[in-house]
């Protein structure tokens, strides 16, 4: 099973479960718990091959991994809590995760809250994946780590965040990056179907307006699903809960509880 930490207020309190990125850990949220936790019960998971799941999975098991797979490893965990139904908040590629969880357990997702979501993989995104493809096996995969996140969070007010993921992902073993670096080869297919399954599920996108790669295809995509809100923050990049937290936790916590957020455009 994975690695998980809770902090449990009261048993009769909803749950929200945080989901981190590639390359990233349950430490990212670290700006979120103290937010939270007045209102809510915590759950932290780190994903496998990630912080302190690493070498937690079976190997005969984990030699190629799957969208899947990463679900049904979330869903242990919440099985093994006898967590129901919580709200499900998640970072860059977490959100792919919970969109496809929401898709195959859609009775335990209360809400999905999506910070810096990938919906659809532009002409520059699939040029720096097919970099990637190219020399991962060449380059020592921190090289291509640091470049993909001076890609996606290119300026000084990027630096914080962008800091912390390359900190987390050095504690990556290289056949786990390159486990889920492969990943990327099955995103556009799931992305594609993901954009035809809209579970009935509250879902709040939150987009940094300096979010180059991947605001503009959140833009066009909530303009065809009617359950769909959208909070931008300005002059903020693609980890939102790490560069703007105030404002990420005041609009997530304000949407959990059930006060519209009002969509900016």
């Amino acid at each position: 099973m994975l690695y998980y930490k809770t902090y449990e207020q009261e048993v009769n309190k909803e749950w929200v479960v945080f989901i981190h990125g590639a390359g990233g850990s349950s430490n990212i949220w670290f700006q979120q718990i103290k937010y939270f936790q007045p209102h809510f019960n915590i759950l932290l998971i780190d994903l496998r091959g990630h912080g302190k799941s690493a070498g937690k999975t079976d190997e005969a098991f984990s030699r190629k991994y799957t969208f899947k797979m990463i679900v049904e490893d979330v869903m242990e965990v919440l099985d093994h809590l006898k967590i129901e139904k919580s709200h499900l908040i998640g970072i860059s590629l977490g959100t792919i995760i919970i969109r496809h969880l929401s898709v195959m357990y859609p009775d335990r997702v209360a809400s999905m809250i999506l910070g810096g979501a990938i919906t659809h993989f532009n002409t520059e995104s699939r040029f720096w994946v097919g970099i990637g493809n190219a020399f991962k096996h060449v380059l020592p995969f921190i090289w291509l780590y640091k470049i993909f996140a001076f890609v996606m969070m290119p300026r000084k007010t990027h630096a914080a965040s962008r800091n912390v993921f390359i900190q987390e992902a050095r504690r990556l073993a290289r056949k786990e990056f390159l486990r889920w670096f492969k990943l990327t080869n099955q995103v556009t297919g799931l992305l594609k179907r993901l954009q035809s399954w809209h579970p009935e599920i509250p879902t709040l996108y939150v987009m940094g307006e300096e979010d180059r790669l991947f605001l503009q295809p959140i833009l066009e995509f909530i303009d065809d699903v009617k359950h769909v809100d959208l909070h931008i923050i300005k002059k903020c990049g693609h980890v939102v809960n790490i560069e703007k937290p105030a404002e990420f936790n005041e609009v997530s916590v304000q949407f959990i509880l059930g006060r519209r957020v009002q969509i900016a455009t």
